[in-house]
This record gives structure tokens, sequence and C-alpha cells, in this order.
């Protein structure tokens, strides 16, 4: 279950004890102001981020939030931080952030302000081209006018599937009287947030490590947004499941992708091949009857070890659906991955769907990218 422990009169690191369902465990955290001869104080943040797991393939996101009030919370924008511990951090540590400009945010005294720290495990995905197969619109335009964009920039993205617990925690700092829940979250089978009679949110008992369902296109959206963050495009999910022609992208060249045309994220073996059982999918052979906690096939994750990419939740992307004949007619996005409910080979790198943004389902899911 969510805690947030309270390491002095204005700071909060927010984590939790479950496995892949945490923010990442952040402590020591301190807080003060400092004047400086350049007009207005700066306030200096240091923390302990101590996961061994954090590198520069697997980096953590940090991200820092405050308020005055206790309602009212906001992102601390990336160009108003320097430091080593903010945005993308590469090493785990003692890390110390400066906040410049916290003149400009009406607060003159430092205890009568909450800041909170969240970090997000990420995996890079190197520059580089790939393998690109799924085709605009689901390879139904007709005009063949777009091609698919094969050689992509450096990004990142999220290790797992967005849990109930990170979900919970956004409800309660942002959700007041329900914006981004509704009353099909209750289902403890296929999802498990309750709101409470105070517009407070808990996680079901056992739920916390689950990925998040019933979630619109604008409540994923919204959610990243609140972390600094975005959703991957349709061709950085191909990429971050296929990999790379080199792993460690082209201007290094050393690590080649051996199977860069794969089917799915381990390999060309379909996800039930020999009776193993390789992710979450249709029917309850798997394992399990409706969502599986994320993580559960991480043996089975794509080239940069990004797990579940195949099966379990379906996952919103940044993509329109957008064809010579729908273009302007209607607001549908396209949605990768497979889902519970997916037959084996509907969990592969290029069976894409469609869903209007609007639509909350118990398969739809969503992970963060930057």
């Amino acid at each position: 279950m969510l805690q947030r422990v309270l390491l002095s009169a204005a700071i909060v690191a927010v984590c939790c004890n479950c496995a892949f369902s945490k923010w990442l465990e952040i402590s020591n955290v301190t807080a003060r102001q400092e004047p400086t001869e350049l007009g207005g104080p700066k306030t200096i943040i240091e923390y302990d981020i101590d996961d061994p797991n954090i590198s520069p393939e697997s980096p953590a996101y940090i991200f820092v939030r405050y308020s005055k009030d206790k309602s009212n919370w906001r992102l601390i924008a990336k160009d108003s931080l320097r430091g080593n511990g903010f945005d993308i951090v590469e090493k785990p540590g003692h890390k110390k952030v400066i906040w410049w400009g916290t003149e400009q945010t009406t607060f003159t005294e430092l205890d009568k302000i909450d800041i909170r720290l969240r970090g997000i495990q990420m995996v890079k995905v190197p520059a580089g081209k790939f393998i690109m197969k799924s085709l605009p619109g689901g390879g139904r335009d007709e005009s063949k006018e777009i091609k698919p964009n094969s050689d992509l920039p450096l990004f990142y993205m999220a290790k797992y599937e967005t849990t109930i617990t990170m979900y919970a925690d956004y409800l309660n700092e942002i959700g007041g009287e329900g914006a981004g829940w509704n009353k099909r979250m209750i289902n403890t089978d296929r999802c498990g947030i309750n709101r409470k009679s105070d517009n407070t949110y808990s996680v079901a008992p056992s739920r916390e490590n689950y990925p998040i369902t019933y979630i619109s296109w604008y409540d994923a959206k919204n959610f990243l947004q609140w972390c600094g963050l975005r959703l991957p495009a349709e061709a950085e999910f191909e990429k971050a499941l296929r990999g790379g022609l080199f792993l460690d992208g082209d201007e290094a060249k050393k690590d080649s992708n051996l199977m860069p045309e794969r089917r799915y994220p381990w390999g060309d073996e379909a996800p039930n091949a020999n009776g193993v059982f390789r992710c979450n999918y249709d029917g309850t052979e798997d394992g399990f009857d409706y969502t599986a906690p994320v993580g559960s096939y991480d043996i089975f994750s794509s080239p940069y070890g990004i797990c579940d990419l195949a099966g379990n939740v379906a996952e919103w992307t940044l993509d329109w659906y957008s064809t010579s004949f729908h273009t302007g007619l209607d607001g549908f996005r396209m949605v990768r991955g497979g889902s519970w409910m997916a037959v084996p080979v509907a969990c592969d790198a290029i069976t894409g769907a469609t869903q209007l943004p609007l639509k909350e389902s118990s398969i739809m899911g969503f992970r963060a990218a930057k």
C-alpha cells in the first residue's frame, strides 16, 4: 500500500513497499533556501536514491511537485531546475537539485509549502534505425502517402506499465470530486481503486502491483502531463518491442540486434510455444484470469529490458488513427501490444487496434515515454 513518508515539516518522498508497483524509493530528503546575488532566493533540495538497478541504460526519471495549501499542486518545470537529481538520473546515490526562481511562486518561507519527489524506472532506447513493419492507419491507408519513420532519435520508455498504486497516488493529489476516476475502477478483478466519501482514493488489497485499467486516452495523457512525460508514439512502441538494428544505437554500432524483425519482444516463438507462457493473453492457461501484476513475465522482456509490451493491457499511444479516408472525420487513437483478452498471435509487434479516446475499458492501460 502507498506510503507517504514525512521527512521534514515540508518535504515528502513518495514510495511503496511493492516490487515494480512503486515509485522508486527516495529517502533522506531535505530542502533549504539560500539568498543569491542575482535576485531572489534559490531552493536546494537534496535526497538519496539507492536502487542498484539505476544505470545509464535503465535510469530513473525524477520529477518534483509543490503546493502551498496541500490541494493545488504544481509541477516544477524542468527549465527552473539544475543539478544531478532531476529528470534523467543515471546513477544511484546522493543527489542535489537547485530550484531557481522560487520568488516567482509567491511563497517566501520554505516551511509554508510541501514538496514531493517521485521517481519512475525508465529504459533508454538509443537513437537509430529499426525495421518498422506496421503501417499508418493499421495498413489501411490506400493512398500510401505516409511512410513509416524507421529512424528515431533517442527516447526513454517506462520499464513497466503504469500501476494502480501510481494512479491512485495521482488521484489523491488532483482527483478532487472524481476527475480521472470512474465507478468501473472499483472492480477488484480488473482494476481496484475505491473512492471514499471525502474524495480520497484507496487501492484494494493485493491490487497494488497490477496495471491501471478503465483509462481513457485523456486520463492517460493527464497523468503523464502531471509527471512531465507523454505517451509513446506508435513507432517508438514498435522499436521498444523489437529493438533497433544496433541495440546500442547507430552511433556506436557495437551491439547488433540478432533478431531485428522479431515478432514478439522475446523472439519469434508463440506466446504459448512448448507450454511456456511468455505473456498474459486470452484465457486462463497462462495463470491469470484477467490482468497480471506488472513484470510477471520479465524474463521475456524486450531487447532493452522493457516488460509487458506484449499482452496484459493494450496500451494507448500518442498517434491518431489517420488514413486518407478517415482524416478529419473522427478522433480515434492507435493502441498497441495486445491485452489479456487478445489471442496469442495478436500480442505481436505489428498488430494494432483503434479506439475512441474517451473509451474506458478493462483491457486498456498505458506507460510513460520521454
